[in-house]
């Protein structure tokens, strides 16, 4: 029996993602299954962030029916037993026989034909029971160690949307460079809607983005409302420093609102470095390999943004990956290395100047904690409201959300996923006296 191309891509996919610390979404853009036909692309990503997504909740119905421990079962099988169990139970329109049947062909192709007849039981035992849901799902679709701390930081309602937001399939925002642009993005049937938070951002109602010409050619980027609020943060300056610009959202939105300004921006590795040059092309941007713990310019700057490597536990409807991944030590590593970017960033501003620290975690150990080890350690700091900055972007109707207090935790700003209609970002704004 013959295996679906988008079946056998979500396989290859998952088990990926499962061995390396691939991401599921860089992948299925890769140019290894760019030439999936459209339709197959699509169910191979329905798939697999399905899968990603709703993975714990899928192992707990496959263990009502298995014979075998899970964490006995080789990574071939448990794999093709998720894409089965998905497809039977949320995937409406797949026939029953083909999620079956397709699973078991994986596990053989895969050479692990021993467990074929284990694969075909459990599946078809799912199939005619149909495993109801609890309306506690989305909580057990998550680590318990990472619910309960959001129920900690932000109280149970709040960590309940947050749940939820992240197993849902979210907005495509964008950013359009010019009227010729949008007009482009039109002709081919790519259909726009504003931004929910921002002015100078869109969604895309209709169409697929990345195949626009548009897209392709650096006109048109993808990237989160909240990533583009935290850009604008950081506000006008002579001499601008990305500490870690990859992949280049942030320093085009810098370049765009200082087109007079001298930007640097840093990336420490080569590759992504390429792709960044890539993707800024302002000719008032420099882009440099190096590690901004090490970088050593002649001159200081008046505006420096750190968008440190973090977690990521903001992004999880992005990159459900994520949750199965971090293990609650992690924190403390990426406590550290943020901190050591952070505490190198400060060095490198001027009098007067501003350093604009952010994440897209959710997690108090990777942002306020960060903020505040590095202020008791540099007194010549200090912490200025973010609300200031909002209140600045909406007078210039840059800013169109209209519940300011919801942004704000504190002096910081804060988007919570579910709460607001974008990824889960942190920010902080530091001065020089």
């Amino acid at each position: 029996m013959s295996i679906s191309p988008a079946r056998a891509a979500a396989f290859d996919i998952l088990l990926r993602v499962e061995r390396t610390d691939a991401y599921a979404t860089e992948l299925l853009h890769s140019a290894q299954f760019s030439k999936l036909s459209a339709k197959d692309h699509g169910l191979a990503t329905e798939i697999v962030m399905g899968v990603l997504r709703w993975r714990s909740v899928l192992d707990e119905q496959v263990a009502q029916y298995s014979s075998q421990k899970l964490e006995k079962l080789d990574p071939e099988v448990i794999t093709a037993l998720r894409i089965g169990t998905y497809q039977l139970g949320y995937l409406s329109r797949v026939p029953q026989s083909a999620a079956v049947n397709e699973s078991v062909e994986l596990v053989k192709q895969a050479r692990k034909r021993s467990a074929s007849s284990l694969v075909n039981a459990v599946l078809r035992r799912i199939a005619v029971d149909k495993p109801g849901e609890a309306s506690s799902a989305v909580l057990r679709a998550h680590p318990s160690w990472l619910v309960s701390k959001w129920e900690g930081m932000f109280g149970r309602e709040a960590a309940g949307k947050i749940c939820a937001y992240d197993q849902t399939v979210p907005e495509v925002a964008i950013r359009v460079s010019g009227a010729a642009a949008h007009s482009e993005l039109s002709d081919a049937g790519i259909k726009l809607a504003p931004g929910r938070i921002l002015a100078s951002a869109n969604r895309v109602d209709a169409g697929e983005i990345t195949n626009a010409a548009a897209f392709k050619a650096g006109r048109v980027f993808i990237q989160d409302e909240a990533s583009q609020l935290v850009a604008m943060l950081v506000g006008k300056g002579k001499r601008v420093l990305d500490c870690c610009a990859a992949p280049g959202g942030k320093a085009r939105i810098m370049a765009e609102r200082n087109p007079t300004a001298s930007i640097i921006a840093l990336e420490l590795h080569e590759h992504r470095a390429r792709l960044l040059r890539k993707l800024v092309p302002a000719a008032n941007v420099q882009v440099l390999t190096a590690d901004a713990r090490e970088f050593r310019p002649e001159d200081l700057f008046d505006r420096v943004l750190v968008d440190a490597p973090c977690s990521g536990t903001g992004t999880l409807a992005r990159n459900p990956e994520i949750k199965w991944r971090l293990q609650p030590e992690d924190l403390s590593d990426l406590h550290t290395h943020q901190l050591d970017i952070l505490q190198s960033a400060m060095k490198l501003t001027a009098p007067g100047g501003r350093v604009v620290y952010s994440t897209c975690s959710l997690e108090r150990e990777e942002n306020s904690d960060v903020v505040a080890e590095a202020l008791e350690a540099d007194r010549s700091f200090h912490l200025i409201e973010s609300r200031a900055a909002l209140e600045e972007l909406a007078e210039d109707g840059e800013l169109q959300w209209k519940d300011l207090d919801s942004l704000l935790d504190g002096l910081y700003l804060r988007t919570i996923p579910g709460v607001h209609p974008c990824d889960g970002f942190f920010a902080a704004i530091l001065e020089k006296n």
